[in-house]
């Protein structure tokens, strides 16, 4: 079938408004980026923070990230270091980094060098390539 967003979105809304904590973090995807709506960050963060309350580790990264960059609420490092932390105990790859990243340079935590190369280990034992670069410079 041709790529519709729009259709898409369709389909994600009704899963994510029967609880599917995959579809709404979905919805808040295509919210974020703009893909078959209007982008709205704030709108993206209310259906990341539905997924990510319901323990969906892809989400809590993702509104780790928006935390992070301001993205639909005020930048707050430690909330992002927080759902970071959720989502890297959950064993997603990308906040494992993301967290180690956050130790590395103090953000929204203590600077722990230490605990930085613990997380970067565990997302590059993953496959991480921003993880494995990492503790090459750390």
């Amino acid at each position: 079938v041709a790529q519709n967003y729009a259709k898409a979105m369709e389909w994600y809304a009704k899963a994510a408004n029967q609880g599917s904590a995959v579809a709404q973090g979905d919805v808040a995807f295509l919210y974020e980026n703009g893909f078959g709506v209007t982008q709205n960050y704030t709108k993206a963060m209310e259906w990341y923070t539905k997924a990510a309350e319901q323990g969906n580790a892809w989400s809590q990264n993702q509104l780790a990230e928006c935390y992070y960059y301001g993205k639909g609420i005020r930048e707050n490092y430690k909330k992002a270091f927080e759902w970071y932390e959720k989502s890297a105990e959950q064993g997603n790859s990308d906040a494992q980094y993301n967290l180690g990243y956050c130790y590395e340079y103090g953000k929204g935590t203590s600077k722990n060098k230490t605990k930085a190369k613990e997380w970067y280990r565990k997302a590059a034992d993953r496959g991480n390539a921003n993880a494995i670069e990492a503790l090459r410079k750390i």
